[in-house]
Formats: C-alpha cells, structure tokens, sequence
C-alpha cells in the first residue's frame, strides 16, 4: 500500500496511484467551513459532543483538519501556511466561542467575539480596535465579507509602492517557521505537502483590500482595481514586476529551507471566471497576468521539484490553453457547473497536461440539497471521468460550507472510499 506522498507524487506526475488521492483541508480553497468539520467530527465519533473545533481561517471561517479527521476520511494532504490569518492576527491563544446557530468552536485570541448593536461581527486588521475594521460577518451569517477602506484616489498622487505595501523580503521569522514546520510535517505524517507562501497572487481580489493592514494605500477598492486593470494598466503592469521580483528573490529564500519537501505550491488565487464564462478574454491575460505566473512557474520548474497551483473559480475553458502556456501542473477547483466545464471535455482536451485538483462534487447543488444517493452516483461518475491515468486529485468543489446535512457529509466520504480503488471502473 502506498503513502499519501507516494500517491499523491504520482498521481501530480500523471500516472496511476494504487487509489485516487483525496484533499481535504490542503490549502484556502479545499477545506470545510467549520460547522460542517463539527458535524462531520461528531458523525465519525472523533469527539464526544460539545467538543469545539479550531477556526484556522475566521474570513471564511474553516475549521482545522486534523489528522485524526484525515486519517477517518483517507485524506493524502496536509497544508503549510504561514501562521498569521487573513486579519493579520496570529493562529494563537485559543478562546471558546460560540457560532450563531449554537456550535461550539475555538477562535484565535485577536478574534473579536463582541457584536455590534445590530449583531453584526467585526474584525480589526492585526485585531487593533483603533484601526477602522477591514471584515463584517452579517448577524446569522457564515462567514466575513471584506469591508473596503479606500482612501480617495489622485491619479497624479498614485504611487506602486503604496499598493506593495504588503509585499516585501521574507523575515527570518517565516522562514525559520517554514523550515521547521516542513520538518514536521515530512517527518510526522505520510501525507503530501501543499504549501501556500504567499506573494504570488497577481490582483488576487479576495487580497486587494488587504484586510490584515490598518490603513492600506493605493488602488484598494474592488471595482476600481477591476476598472483600473484597462484604464490604469501601466500601473497595474509596473505594480505586477515589482511583485514579481520579491516573490523570485523570497522564493529562493524559502526553497533554500524546505527543500523539495513539499510536493506542490499554490500560486494563485486569482479568479478569471464567472459562473457563465471568463472574467477576462485571453489575449488581456496573456498580456497582463501571463508573464508573471510564466515567470514564477519557470523558476519553480527550473529550481525546485514542486508543482505550481493556480486556483480559479467559474467558467476558464476558454483559458486553460494560456494557463498551461503559464507554466501552471495544478488546476483547482475545477467548477464542473459553470459553463463549458464539462468534466468529459476537460479530461479529453487537457488531462494530459494539468492535473485537476478538484471537481469531485458540485457544492452549490448535489452536496447541499441532494440526497446520499444522488452524491455517490456524482462522487462515482468522477471518478470515472477524472480518475483514468492519473492526474486526479479528488476534492469537492471549492470549500464545503455550513449547512450540509450531516449525512450527506458522511455519505460523501464514504463514497469516495468505495469508488476511488485503481483501476477506475
């Protein structure tokens, strides 16, 4: 029987494994939102009732896959990440906490617990109260919408370096926790390594607001960045090679302490579709976004051993054939219900030549409101579609979120066990 690492080594390289591998928790766009890793916990008897779980990521709200989770579920996958959240407060000094709809759960020390009048829930980039909040989760919500803090724009004022105000030189800091942690987890588990080290997500608009800053400067507004990729893209352009160079020269940094310890690296998160088609046309990615990942994705292929992940919602069809001129070995999360993402289509055209790392079942439809049947006969066709000469690593689509019945969390595991066995039939 083969490692997490071995089947998930081979499987990136395109060859058959002794069975599909399976992600749960490997990266930002692969977990569960913390109410469902509850649910699910208390389904496979891994923790007596009321026992809360970790909330790793507040913006979204995932809870922590350990590995006992893992090992329940067959998971091949562990994350390293850097150990500050999305609000830019450390993972640290674990408090109890209570979810609107009653769960029990822990939230990191700088996690603000105390609602408005209204109900909503503020947090505070680096959990300073005398900053202006950067994130609002809605009385009853699920999770935190970015609040925008643009200051008002001078065009003759604009400045690169006020929006690389987050981007700089690796400290000493991360990177001995990356080398340390990459030790751990290589010499503590069986499971692959995905790992996220930030600096490479060109005009990642869940990044752009930077909500982990108290005062941001520069282009910082969502619309404005769209409208300023056309009207202001020299800007843009100049903003994009100033990241790149520091994310080559930390790239090397981090390389010279992890090594080839981790089997693939999440590039980007930026997305280039909608649910119906493409955020962008491909000759504007070719032009604007194109030379940057091309840049990196050299460097990782020319350097490292890793596999380069790009991350991109909706309908990318059109895109795929320049994301693979990019350099990138990684598709997730595979949006199998947008348009012209045929799961078929897509193994025949490109499952040569990227690895689909997700697609393994519709969380907007089949996972919420199906029923156990209708999610092994998707979880089986998946298998089917992806699975053949490698290249598959199952993973729902995007996060699992709250409000999944808790037997359709289980039936979804248990379905993939029974289907994932080589060769796919």
């Amino acid at each position: 029987m083969m490692t997490s690492r071995e089947r998930i080594n081979l499987s990136l390289n395109h060859q058959e494994p002794d069975k599909v591998p399976l992600d749960l928790g490997g990266c930002v766009t692969s977990g569960m939102q913390v109410r469902s890793v509850y649910l699910l916990r208390q389904a496979l008897g891994l923790d007596a009732p009321g026992t809360p779980v970790k909330v790793v990521e507040p913006y979204q709200m995932l809870g922590e896959i350990q590995l006992d989770l893992l090992d329940a579920i067959g998971g091949d996958v562990v994350p390293l990440e850097n150990t500050k959240t999305f609000f830019g407060f450390h993972k640290q000094d674990w408090k109890p906490w209570t979810l609107p709809d009653g769960t029990p759960v822990l939230v990191p020390g700088a996690f603000n617990t105390d609602p408005e009048p209204n109900g909503d829930i503020l947090q505070y980039p680096d959990g300073d109260h005398s900053a202006p909040p950067s994130g609002r989760m809605p009385s009853g919500g699920y999770y935190f919408d970015t609040i925008v803090r643009q200051p008002p724009i001078d065009d003759d004022q604009l400045n690169v370096e006020d929006n690389l105000e987050e981007f700089g030189p690796i400290s000493d800091v991360e990177l001995d926790y990356f080398r340390r942690e990459a030790d751990r987890l290589e010499r503590e588990t069986d499971k692959a390594i995905l790992a996220n080290f930030g600096g490479t997500g060109f005009g990642d608009i869940a990044l752009v607001p930077a909500p982990w800053l108290k005062y941001p400067k520069g282009i910082r507004d969502i619309e404005e960045w769209y409208v300023s990729t056309a009207s202001r893209r020299d800007y843009v352009y100049t903003l994009f090679e100033r990241q790149c160079e520091i994310a080559l020269d930390n790239l090397a940094k981090i390389y010279a302490v992890v090594g080839n310890k981790i089997s693939a690296a999440f590039i980007t998160g930026t997305d280039f579709g909608t649910q119906n088609g493409p955020f962008i046309s491909p000759r504007s990615y070719r032009d604007l976004y194109q030379p940057f990942h091309k840049a990196v994705n050299d460097w990782i292929h020319v350097h490292t051993q890793w596999k380069s992940l790009i991350h991109s919602c909706g309908s990318i069809y059109k895109l795929l054939p320049d994301f693979i001129d990019a350099g990138f070995d990684v598709l997730n999360p595979v949006q199998t219900g947008a348009a012209e993402m045929d799961p078929p289509r897509l193994k025949a055209e490109f499952g040569d030549r990227i690895v689909f790392w997700g697609g393994g079942i519709d969380t907007q439809k089949t996972l919420p409101f199906g029923d156990p049947d209708a999610i092994a006969q998707e979880v089986a066709e998946r298998m089917r579609v992806f699975g053949p000469g490698g290249g598959f690593v199952f993973n729902p689509i995007h996060n699992v979120q709250s409000g999944i019945p808790t037997e359709n969390l289980v039936a979804l595991y248990k379905a993939v066990n029974a289907h994932r066995d080589y060769p796919i039939r």
